[in-house]
């Protein structure tokens, strides 16, 4: 893990391999971990890159008042670390908005953008009687004792979780910060990128997968009218957190769009 600290907040972040820069950005309720299987599988031609965002993993906790602005401002403080250059940068879920909000205030960092089941925030892209249900959702689950906390969200997969990811998947859970996770989650509650996306302009691919239940396809769609250039690859069988439930397909469809927007 190298570091970078931004302000009073120091950033943990896995680099490996060779090449141009292609940038990972998690979801809420997990750290960079989740990303395994692109550190594995995309090292080969890339320098690849998965942080823990503040908050999460092995970076600091949050700073009172930390706002969407200082995640995009933090997660820029890490490409400029890495000196090799805009970046190809990918988000999934949360990670996305996050990605999104990077473009909004360093767009000369940002070769192309990935979004992976993702959001403009929540009010963004949900009706307003969802966004109310998750909050509430997510005041419930703030509320129990820390010793009852469980930071899973429902519907990440299409089915089971995948066995080989279980222990990975438990690991994070049990690193999960609940401060954290409820800054995330009311963050993007209240997030509404839609103005930034007809403003987008480095090439987009929209990867989502196909049974996505917390951000079904007509999220996707939206985007793809929105955005000026994009490509649409909807992954069978997949849900949320398709990263892990078809990875050889997550990557094979990463690196021909950045083979292709090199």
């Amino acid at each position: 893990m190298a570091t970078v600290r931004v302000g009073g907040v120091e950033v943990a972040y896995q680099r490996v391999g060779h090449g141009p820069p292609l940038v990972f950005v998690h979801g809420a309720g997990v750290d960079g971990r989740m990303w395994l299987p692109q550190l594995a599988g995309l090292a080969d031609e890339f320098t690849v890159v998965a942080w823990d965002e503040p908050g999460a993993g092995r970076s600091s906790d949050l700073p009172q008042g930390f706002r969407l602005a200082d995640f995009a401002h933090c997660l820029a403080a890490v490409i400029e670390e890495l000196a090799l250059g805009p970046a190809q940068v990918a988000g999934l879920s949360w990670g996305g908005t996050v990605v999104l909000e990077l473009y909004r205030h360093h767009p000369e960092l940002v070769r192309t953008l990935i979004l992976a089941d993702t959001y403009a925030g929540w009010k963004g892209s949900l009706p307003p009687e969802e966004v109310a249900a998750r909050v509430e959702g997510t005041r419930r689950m703030l509320a129990v004792p820390r010793e009852r906390f469980d930071p899973t969200l429902p519907g990440l997969f299409a089915g089971d979780p995948p066995v080989a990811y279980v222990p990975l998947l438990d690991a994070m859970a049990r690193d999960v910060r609940p401060e954290t996770l409820g800054t995330q989650l009311f963050m993007m509650a209240e997030a509404d990128e839609r103005d930034l996306l007809p403003a987008v302009a480095v090439p987009v691919l929209l990867l989502w997968g196909e049974l996505d239940v917390r951000s079904p396809l007509g999220v996707a769609y939206a985007f793809r009218e929105a955005i000026p250039e994009n490509d649409l690859v909807v992954i069978p069988g997949a849900g949320h957190v398709s990263n892990l439930e078809a990875p050889e397909t997550f990557n094979r469809a990463v690196r021909e769009f950045c083979h292709a927007h090199a």
